[in-house]
């Protein structure tokens, strides 16, 4: 049994198969509302047994029962292949961002790679939608959600997750609630030609680091034109983009996908969607929220998110 990929702290892949994950600190579900001044409370869902799906939800302090919240669904990062609902960083971010928006936040955990391979993913999240929906009469944490106001959110392999939840919707005759609009924090998209940034010498790591994700997520036999990963492979009827949501587009001035970002943002806009607004935290790092939530970076994004649902 030899390694034949590696992520240092986060992932081994093994040549029979077998896939060992380190996860960072993590936090368990806060059930009545913890010390922190935004009073966040928090609980862990199972959102299909037998795949199995779950998820985190957040609601911010202090609910009347006449209180109509929105409800954010939030999809993690990791190249498909690590990350979690309970990662610390996560918890801190989702739940300080329900109580300050005052919306209801689900965080999803769906499947990994390279056990669960893609499209698995955008399938698992998309059941999640459909969750939301069947539960919201008989989950007491759902009572107050309005599902005509409802967003989808994520990061890094979360925010393409998003974009084909969003896609996903569309395309379905009837969507199991109202999706509003989506907000993509530093994109994971790619393609089999570079970008000027990845033929930069300063950039093979990251190059490397990215195919090794996308050859561990991507269905085996295909390369990074699977329209998972290259957005302009996807062939999307004009009736799609005609339907779109709204969309804001988060990139990170220090990060090494924000030229994915921007080339996503001006490809939506090129395909007739019309509100589509890129934002760019300059100084800032890929997923710079989740590494150091509290930050002043991170409360700044956490103010925009609120205030792009605050239009709808």
């Amino acid at each position: 049994m030899s390694l034949v990929a590696e992520s240092p702290d986060f992932l081994q892949v093994y040549s029979d198969g077998t896939v060992k994950r380190f996860a960072p600190e993590t936090a368990p579900p806060c059930l009545e509302p913890s010390n922190d001044p935004n009073g966040f409370r928090s609980k862990d869902v199972v959102i299909d047994p037998l795949k199995p799906i779950t998820g985190r939800l957040f609601l911010p302090p202090s609910v009347s029962s006449s209180e109509k919240l929105p409800v954010l669904v939030y999809f993690h990062g990791g190249g498909f292949c690590i990350g979690s609902t309970t990662w610390l960083g996560y918890h801190v971010f989702l739940g300080e961002f329900s109580a300050t928006s005052r919306s209801i936040v689900l965080s999803v955990d769906y499947r990994l790679a390279p056990e669960h391979r893609l499209p698995t993913a955008y399938e698992d999240c998309y059941a999640a939608i459909e969750w939301l929906r069947d539960q919201a009469s008989t989950e007491p944490w759902l009572q107050q959600a309005e599902l005509s106001r409802v967003f989808l959110s994520g990061d890094s392999a979360g925010a393409n997750i998003a974009h084909h939840v969003a896609v996903k919707t569309i395309q379905k005759w009837v969507c199991p609630v109202k999706i509003k609009g989506i907000m993509l924090m530093h994109p994971y998209f790619g393609s089999e030609k570079r970008t000027e940034k990845e033929m930069e010498d300063g950039g093979s790591e990251d190059v490397k680091s990215n195919d090794m994700f996308w050859k561990l997520s991507i269905p085996e036999g295909s390369n990074r034109d699977y329209f998972g990963c290259n957005f302009e492979k996807a062939n999307l009827p004009e009736r799609i983009w005609s339907k779109f949501l709204a969309i804001e587009v988060h990139v990170a001035g220090l990060d090494f996908l924000k030229e994915r970002g921007v080339m996503y943002a001006e490809f939506v806009k090129k395909n007739g969607v019309k509100d589509v607004k890129l934002v760019e935290a300059k100084g800032e790092k890929h997923i710079y929220h989740v590494l150091d939530p509290k930050s002043d970076a991170a409360r700044l994004l956490q103010k925009q998110m609120s205030q792009f649902m605050k239009r709808f």
